[in-house]
């Protein structure tokens, strides 16, 4: 009885695992689907294009910084506090930890929110070397406050595996804030005159305005389950309980090395926009030079972004479901999970970063008509997408079992050797801004190989080569081949948005095909991902699987 009973309780956190990667995967994919919607706006709109996006991504930059600095490790952190506690049963412990974690990030968001507000002109002026960006921070200062206390709820319902509240606190987040950029910019342009900074600080003035839609939502969902949470405190096992400043440094311990990592990337893009328009100055004029910083950090970031969406639900629910195995000693169960996410990892960035440096000049036609320079800054930036997400499932294995040191230190090693090369390469006319590009690639890679190598020596990780690398490499090729002929076939370099968007559906359409061919998940993968039961049976009943075998060898 009690051995059935264990079965049920551990099929129960398998699927609540995946189904609360899933959440957050579709919430992460509208997202960036919307943010990139608002992007296309902005870079397509007459006044703005690539000299706006360099504005509003310099003001952007230091506002990550600072929000970084406050609260971005947050989350993962109130996650394994609350996730270690609810494992024991101690509710109450967990609760405690959460009001303590409110009022630490409230007061150190405020902190932010003063610094960017005050600091406006001097950070513009004399850090960023742009003057135009000045009206971004302020208009954006308001929203370090609001993140902070963002923060806590969400690794409050993220520690209870509640992927679903942060989830659509996420999507009601990005959906604000894309309508409120097309609104307030419109109506910026209409009373300015179309001017550019102005514009520019109007766009940032929506993600301020978007923060507080957020805030709102979780603190209504907060309220309506109050009830249930108390009932929760009630039955709650009492363990003995820190003070409230041992239980604040407590926080800080676990949220200050986790945000380490998230301040180490802002601080990447910070490089970018403190060292690229100067180094490119040194043979452009300064209106080119902001330019092609516009494009980097415009256009192309926002791309090659585009795949973390898919990944970072992996990265998210690992922290918390490794504490919670660990704190169990259900070690088999930690490893199962680390290994799945790292391989659907690998599935996610490989197609995506072979598939934007094939079609970049395609995509940018597509997306951007008005202002369709940089493929190649766009090729190069690709190469960093599969050292990114394999980077970010490896933070968050790592964070869950309490390495939360190794990913700040793997990164600060990549960050040294980006800001090195980006003072080498971005001054050299024939490659320009796409040195900042390879830069990057360069510190991901070396970030993700430290984090990886860390994390095979501390988990027993069921990833056989031919699995892991072959499989996937083949299937990429497969749809690459079949993508860019069907591309020439229909119209080659002088192709229609509508050519271009046939071939991408091609891509996704063989490579899916591909995966299922080669047979690269075993039964028991399927049947941890959500309606992986009907889809086994499926594809056993057209032949692909066959009962009792084991495919993915």
């Amino acid at each position: 009885m009690i051995k059935g009973k264990h079965r049920r309780e551990g099929k129960v956190k398998k699927e609540s695992f995946m189904q609360g990667v899933l959440s957050l995967m579709v919430a992460q994919v509208l997202i960036k689907l919307l943010g990139l919607i608002y992007k296309w706006y902005l870079t397509n709109r007459e006044g703005f294009g690539d000299e706006g996006n360099a504005i509003y991504s310099a003001g952007f930059s230091i506002y990550a910084l600072l929000l970084t600095l406050s609260s971005t490790g947050v989350p993962n952190a109130v996650a394994k506090l609350v996730s270690e506690h609810t494992a024991k049963g101690d509710y109450r412990g967990a609760h405690r930890i959460f009001k303590i974690s409110l009022a630490t990030f409230a007061i150190i968001g405020l902190i932010g929110t003063l610094i960017l507000f005050l600091g406006a002109g001097y950070i513009s002026n004399v850090w960023l070397a742009i003057p135009e960006a000045e009206l971004t921070l302020v208009a954006l200062s308001p929203a370090i406050f609001f993140v902070a206390i963002i923060s806590v709820f969400r690794g409050y319902f993220n520690g209870r595996e509640n992927m679903k509240a942060t989830a659509n606190s996420q999507t009601l987040e990005q959906l604000a804030k894309t309508i409120f950029t097309v609104l307030v910019v419109e109506i910026v342009a209409i009373c300015s005159g179309v001017n550019t900074n102005l514009m520019a600080a109007g766009a940032n003035l929506a993600t301020t305005l978007a923060t507080v839609a957020s805030f709102l939502y979780l603190y209504m969902y907060f309220k309506v389950r109050r009830v249930e949470l108390g009932k929760e405190i009630v039955s709650s096992v009492n363990y003995p309980t820190k003070s409230i400043l041992g239980t604040v440094k407590n926080i800080l311990m676990v949220s200050i090395p986790m945000s380490l990592s998230s301040i180490l990337t802002s601080l990447n893009r910070n490089i970018d926009s403190m060292t690229v328009k100067r180094g490119l100055q040194s043979f452009l004029t300064q209106g080119e030079a902001l330019k092609q910083y516009g494009i980097l950090s415009g256009k192309v970031d926002t791309l090659v972004s585009l795949p973390l969406s898919f990944n970072i639900a992996f990265a998210t629910a690992l922290v918390p479901a490794i504490a919670s195995a660990k704190t169990k000693g259900d070690m088999h169960t930690a490893n199962k999970r680390v290994s799945f996410s790292l391989l659907v990892t690998m599935l996610i960035g490989l197609p995506c970063m072979i598939g934007m440096m094939i079609f970049a000049q395609p995509i940018l036609n597509l997306l951007f008509p008005n202002a369709s320079e940089g493929a190649f800054i766009f090729q190069v930036s690709s190469l960093t997408i599969i050292f990114t997400v394999l980077e970010q499932t490896v933070n968050g294995a790592l964070q869950g079992l309490g390495k939360i040191y190794i990913p700040a230190i793997a990164l600060t090693i990549g960050v040294a050797v980006k800001f090195i090369l980006n003072l080498i390469l971005v001054p050299i006319p024939w490659i320009g801004a796409a040195g900042a590009a390879f830069a990057t690639v360069a510190c991901h890679a070396i970030a993700f190989i430290i984090g990886f190598y860390v994390l095979k020596k501390s988990m027993k990780i069921d990833l056989p080569f031919t699995k892991f690398i072959v499989k996937p490499f083949l299937a990429t090729f497969i749809m690459a081949v079949c993508s860019y002929a069907v591309y020439l076939l229909l119209g080659g370099i002088n192709a229609s948005k509508v050519v271009t968007i046939i071939a991408i559906l091609v891509a996704v359409i063989m490579y899916s095909l591909s995966i299922i061919v080669l047979k690269l998940f075993t039964k028991e993968e399927l049947l941890m991902i959500p309606y992986g039961n009907k889809l086994y049976k499926l594809l056993e009943r057209i032949g692909i699987y066959r009962e009792g075998a084991n495919p993915a060898k």
